[in-house]
């Protein structure tokens, strides 16, 4: 069976992005906004884990966990994983990324960090720029093609071939992103701990 012929399926068939989960998204936001405002400690602390925890994990599980089980699957297969999970990930993750740093420059703004010396200093520069390496890959790179992949997959005869090329370079960017929280994990492990 040739690329095109295993992805191919008729439009209607596939799940489609629904606006309406914008909605939640921005509800999200919202709430850690009106949290930060608030500046509540606890529940910006908690906003903070447990966006960091979910976003972490997400990452690595589609790193190391989903991609290489992506790798094996037959066309058909991939397709149709893919378009049932690009929908929901085209908000989930973004929406991640802007409630994890948000709350968490919060508490750093809360606990004294940003304004710290030597060697908080230090600790901080790196957050920041594990954060710029996180930003750039997800709203540069891995925003953009969870959508060529989800709107070429959505066309009556999709280009297998430049989506198979599209998940590779998107699962290597998705594993580097995982390293890239486990690193975070370990500044902000340094940071909470003082070790």
């Amino acid at each position: 069976m040739s690329i095109e012929a295993a992805v191919s399926g008729t439009v209607a068939e596939q799940p489609q992005i629904r606006m309406r989960n914008v909605i939640w998204a921005l509800l999200a936001i919202a709430v850690t906004i009106s949290v930060v405002e608030l500046r509540d400690f606890r529940m910006i602390n908690f906003i903070h884990v447990l966006a960091g925890l979910l976003w972490t994990g997400t990452d690595l599980f589609m790193g190391f966990v989903l991609g290489p089980i992506m790798r094996k699957l037959d066309l058909q297969s991939r397709k149709n994983l893919i378009t049932r999970l690009m929908p929901k990930m085209v908000f989930y993750m973004p929406t991640l990324a802007i409630i994890t740093p948000t709350a968490g420059f919060a508490l750093a703004s809360m606990l004294g960090y940003l304004n710290a010396g030597f060697p908080h200093y230090w600790w901080m520069i790196s957050v920041y720029f594990i954060l710029l390496v996180l930003a750039i890959q997800g709203i540069g790179f891995l925003l953009p093609t969870n959508l060529r992949v989800y709107f070429e997959l959505r066309k009556e005869n999709p280009d297998g071939r430049k989506i198979q090329r599209l998940m590779k370079n998107y699962v290597r960017i998705t594993a580097i992103q995982g390293v890239m929280q486990i690193a975070i994990i370990f500044v902000m492990a340094h940071l909470a701990t003082g070790i």
